[in-house]
């Protein structure tokens, strides 16, 4: 059909998956570098649990960039790739010179906790468009990311 993509979605509604996606992608992008600088400026006596900690979380979030600029451009869309677009759309707050264990974490449940709210609303969006592949992704998503929400709480506890 002539208003659909090459995987058989409709273009309109592949642009509208493609925009959340985006958000999505840019919320990702500032919790990265929000990981980044944690595991650079971890100081203290969880100094070692925590910097192994923050490199895992952020090398499995890197992986999940790809994978969420990927799904953009096999909905035949065009994933952000600058700093001005992720901040420009993103709602994850960016911290600076945060070397405390417990506000890192803290910072960590509130980043997951806004992406887990967009990850939803992509959900919701791509089931009604029948986008198997994008719902089968961000499933997986969710679960993983309240997975660390429900360990970071444990930790601040």
């Amino acid at each position: 059909m002539k208003d659909q993509n090459t995987i058989g979605i409709k273009e309109e509604t592949a642009a509208s998956l493609a925009e959340k996606l985006n958000v999505l992608l840019s919320d990702y992008q500032v919790y990265y570098q929000n990981l980044r600088g944690f595991h650079w400026n971890i100081q203290g006596r969880q100094f070692f649990t925590l910097h192994a900690k923050f490199e895992e979380l952020y090398n499995d979030t890197l992986t999940i960039i790809d994978d969420v600029a990927e799904r953009i451009l096999t909905l035949d869309e065009i994933p952000f790739h600058t700093l001005e677009d992720y901040f420009a759309h993103t709602s994850i707050k960016s911290y600076k010179n945060v070397n405390d264990g417990v506000e890192a974490a803290k910072a960590i449940v509130e980043n997951l906790q806004t992406i887990v709210e967009v990850q939803r609303d992509v959900l919701e969006a791509a089931s009604e468009a029948g986008d198997e592949g994008t719902v089968d992704m961000i499933s997986d998503l969710i679960a993983r990311q309240e997975k660390n929400i429900w360990m970071f709480h444990a930790y601040l506890k």
